[in-house]
């Protein structure tokens, strides 16, 4: 439920009060002794969908140039008439006018949102650096990448240059802050002795956004769609934003980290992520807007407005489109990399049972292959460890044997090293 409350310019009392009458509305009058260009205020409850209708008839009626209009949220309505607006006004889109100052309040203004970006891109990479999962989602409640992704798309719905060229403009400047933040804080890091000598593409944190696949469009969609939900509500925004910035900003910080240690691979699927993430919160975001039923404040822009969304999201389909391309091939290789390692393991455990190395004891084997090997066309590497007794007969050829049988078993090219291990047992 929303109040309204009108200053209604002298002269113009009898034609706003017309308005409301004809809707059945109850509303409450009193005199305006504040300045002299008006003469009364009018206040009157309406639910959450009828704000944006009602206050177009009252536009209509002339008081628009020379008015004041507030929109408050309340607490509870008593009233009987109150059920019937709700019969009449069905639904919880808030008002056009709303959705402006709404999306206004989550893009702030330029200093403070790069301030909050830095801060929070410095404690996501720590968070990705210690793999600590609870630190990424704390940077994420102060990342301020929701007002942007949302300006975007409502300056495109409604006309407004200078709405959207605002948001896309904080979402690339600050991704790309992002990533020299991560950058930097990784270079500080690496080149003096404040962390231990590490190899980022084994933190779980840093795979997680080296290996995108396309549960990562499923997730950037759907926080797209719930950021845009929350606006045209107007509820659930902070908790939305953190939905987005997970999306965002960890990738972000991954790109800069690869960047800082010297690994192309982890900075193009990073940056992979982050493009497909960033270009699937907007496209969803717009077309939910457009759905909504929200268009410009006079019906000469809708057409303008109209041929600029189509444009958009087309060029965001095709760009997702071609992205998707890279997203699959990953998702082929991620594929392929656990198909090899699960029957590497499994071949070099049945021969080890089935008695042909008698004297060996299998204890472990390793598979060093990822997502660029299969790329590359590189053989999986494969460590094997082997322990054996003093008096053991070990057979030359143990590596090839494992090699032939995981070349015929897996059809993938590898390399096998054996490592003996001589142990002792007690009497």
């Amino acid at each position: 439920m929303r109040l309204v409350q009108v200053l209604i310019p002298d002269g113009d009392r009898m034609d706003v009060l017309a308005v409301l009458d004809d809707e059945r509305m109850d509303y409450a009058v009193s005199e305006e002794t504040g300045r002299g260009e008006f003469e009364a205020v009018v206040s009157f409850p309406i639910p959450d969908a009828g704000v944006e209708p009602v206050l177009e008839k009252l536009y209509a009626a002339g008081i628009k140039e020379h008015s004041y209009t507030i929109v408050l949220p309340t607490e509870t309505v008593v009233s009987e008439q109150i059920e019937t607006l709700k019969n009449r006004y069905r639904g919880h889109r808030i008002a056009r006018d709303e959705l402006i100052a709404h999306t206004e309040d989550l893009a702030p203004a330029t200093s403070t949102f790069f301030i909050f970006l830095i801060v929070s891109t410095l404690i996501a990479t720590t968070g990705l650096l210690l793999d600590s999962a609870a630190t990424i989602i704390g940077a994420m409640v102060i990342a301020p990448l929701m007002g942007p992704a949302i300006s975007a798309s409502v300056g495109a719905v409604l006309a407004d240059p200078d709405m959207t060229s605002r948001g896309v403009t904080l979402q690339v400047t600050g991704l790309l802050a992002a990533v020299l933040t991560a950058a930097s804080l990784g270079v500080l890091l690496n080149e003096t002795a404040l962390l231990p000598p590490v190899d980022i593409r084994t933190i779980p944190q840093v795979l997680e956004r080296t290996s995108p696949n396309f549960l990562s469009l499923f997730l950037a969609l759907g926080s797209g769609v719930a950021g845009a939900v929350s606006i045209i509500r107007g509820a659930g925004s902070a908790l939305v934003g953190v939905a987005i910035a997970v999306a965002l900003i960890p990738p972000a910080a991954t790109s800069g980290l690869g960047l800082a240690w010297g690994y192309p691979g982890v900075v193009l699927t990073a940056g992979v992520l982050v493009l497909v993430n960033l270009l699937a919160i907007n496209l969803s975001a717009l077309i939910l807007l457009w759905i909504a039923g929200y268009r410009p404040e006079t019906s000469e822009h809708t057409g303008r407005a109209w041929q600029g969304v189509r444009v958009r999201i087309v060029i965001l389909i095709c760009s997702l489109l071609l992205l998707s391309v890279v997203l699959g091939t990953i998702t082929w290789a991620s594929f392929a990399v656990g198909t090899v390692e699960t029957s590497a393991n499994a071949e070099i455990e049945a021969m080890f049972d089935s008695g042909q190395f008698d004297d060996l004891r299998f204890e472990s084997a390793t598979v060093n292959y990822d997502i660029d090997d299969v790329l590359l066309g590189n053989p999986a590497e494969v460590t094997v460890v082997v322990a054996h007794g003093p008096n053991a007969q070990i057979p030359p050829d143990v590596a090839q044997r494992i090699d032939d049988r995981l070349t015929s078993e897996t059809g993938e090219d590898v390399t096998v090293d054996v490592e003996f291990v001589r142990g002792q047992s007690s009497t």
